[in-house]
């Protein structure tokens, strides 16, 4: 049950888990962390009202999370913790900036619930608009309490977005994980996805553009973000719009942890902020409209990468980060 009514714009479901992440001297830190956590997170503080539909664990850990997510505003589905512990990603960041992970998801927390709990809690929030999964959320082996309910939410008018954002190091069958993500990819309404994550699927295409085309005539969406790290991003339409944002300056990258989810928060704000129906994208769109959409998507991503670990900007800094023209 919710804690308290609100008018809920966004639920989302998915992992919430603690990043152990490596240091220069070989300690690991623990932080939170996880996809879906993240985003929950970016999204409350950029202003939505946004319900995190997954149970978290009582232990130490665990209450860490509950904390994280209560002090940027994120509302609980399953406020009453559970026995089951805390999920544990092991981090390591290259020279690069860019993170590799390794995962302890048996027997965890977040993983404790089904989807007939996921599509009540959504429907005791009268005001939702759109649901947001992705991650480790698209693991064959959590089908039976995603599927299910990514098809209530969409029978039921909400807006699905869907990160595809793969994790191939920690799925014993990759053929049978690419398939899942495919075919978990149906439901959506939008689509964001990296290049890395179109090379993980194993696309046809000469160029990750090629790849995106491919794979949105493969789906059901109206809209596909790509994500080009240094290389900005490019927001896809059924129609066959095709527009391309970037910063114009270098960044001082600190690392990318959270970046993607962070662009998707941007992108679901100036989503809501624009009221998009349900088709847009299925015939030719503004380009203003498409533009602002990438410009609030990268400058949040770019605020996060700036910044150690993930931290997630206020709506003002993505505001004024855009007021300078960076981004074009």
């Amino acid at each position: 049950m919710v804690q308290k009514k609100m008018e809920i714009q966004v639920a989302t479901a998915g992992e919430a888990l603690i990043d152990l992440i490596r240091g220069p001297d070989g300690r690991f830190e623990p932080c939170i962390g996880g996809a879906v956590y993240n985003l929950s997170r970016a999204l409350a503080r950029q202003g939505i009202e946004t319900l995190y539909l997954n149970p978290l664990s009582r232990d130490r850990f665990g209450r860490q999370l509950a904390a994280g997510l209560l002090a940027d505003g994120v509302h609980l589905a399953a406020p009453d913790p559970v026995v089951e512990v805390t999920s544990l990603a092991v981090v390591s960041v290259n020279e690069a900036g860019h993170p590799d992970y390794a995962f302890y998801r048996e027997g965890v927390a977040d993983r404790a619930t089904d989807a007939a709990r996921l599509t009540q809690a959504c429907q005791s929030a009268s005001a939702l608009k759109m649901v947001c999964t992705g991650a480790l959320a698209l693991s064959p082996d959590d089908a039976s309490t995603y599927l299910p309910w990514l098809a209530a939410q969409r029978d039921g008018g909400k807006k699905v977005v869907i990160d595809a954002n793969l994790r191939p190091s920690v799925m014993p069958d990759l053929k049978r994980y690419r398939a899942h993500v495919l075919a978990t990819l149906q439901y959506a309404d939008v689509i964001k996805v990296s290049d890395e994550d179109l090379d993980n699927l194993d696309l046809p295409g000469a160029t990750a553009l090629d790849k995106a085309r491919h794979l949105l005539g493969q789906c059901s969406a109206q809209v596909l973000a790509l994500t080009l790290g240094g290389e900005g991003a490019k927001l896809l339409t059924r129609a066959g719009d095709v527009f391309s944002a970037r910063e114009t300056a270098a960044l001082v990258v600190l690392d990318t942890v959270g970046a993607g989810d962070c662009f998707l928060a941007g992108l679901v704000r100036a989503m809501l902020e624009a009221e998009l129906g349900a088709d847009w994208g299925s015939d030719r769109v503004d380009g203003a409209t498409a533009q602002n959409l990438l410009q609030n998507a990268i400058a949040s991503a770019s605020i996060c990468v700036q910044r150690r670990g993930c931290v997630p900007p206020g709506r003002d800094e993505v505001r004024a980060h855009i007021a300078t023209g960076s981004i074009a």
